[in-house]
């Protein structure tokens, strides 16, 4: 897996972002055992301690839980992890919209783009 870490935003942030896109996207289901702290920090090429810190705030957001002689797993309640989808989708959405608003799109225009776009890439979208 990809962990693409720039120095414009904390570590941390980055890696819970990178661990929830994961786990939406299916690569970790609900209830699935997570990899340990080191391995996830190995993977990312990152401190151990900065990967327990993201790890610890997905718990505390309850996307993942902490069984102290297992390690972390996803949460097994579904309901948690979609709420988490819906809330990332309305932001990256709410962001194109903004960033089509500034290039002085009106919404009915920016309707018309999306359709197109999307009827235009079903094969790219479907994938």
């Amino acid at each position: 897996m990809s962990w693409k870490l720039d120095s414009n935003k904390p570590i941390y942030l980055q890696l819970m972002d990178t661990i929830k896109t994961q786990i939406l996207s299916g690569v970790y289901e609900p209830g699935a055992k997570l990899p340990s702290i080191r391995n996830l920090a190995l993977e990312a090429s990152v401190n151990p301690n900065t990967m327990q810190k993201a790890m610890s705030e997905l718990e505390r957001e309850g996307i993942i839980t902490n069984n102290r002689t297992s390690g972390y797993c996803v949460a097994s309640d579904e309901t948690i992890i979609n709420a988490f989808r819906e809330k990332k989708a309305d932001a990256a959405i709410s962001e194109f919209v903004l960033s089509m608003n500034n290039m002085g799109f009106s919404t009915d225009e920016i309707r018309v783009r999306l359709r197109h776009f999307i009827d235009n890439n079903i094969d790219m979208i479907s994938n």
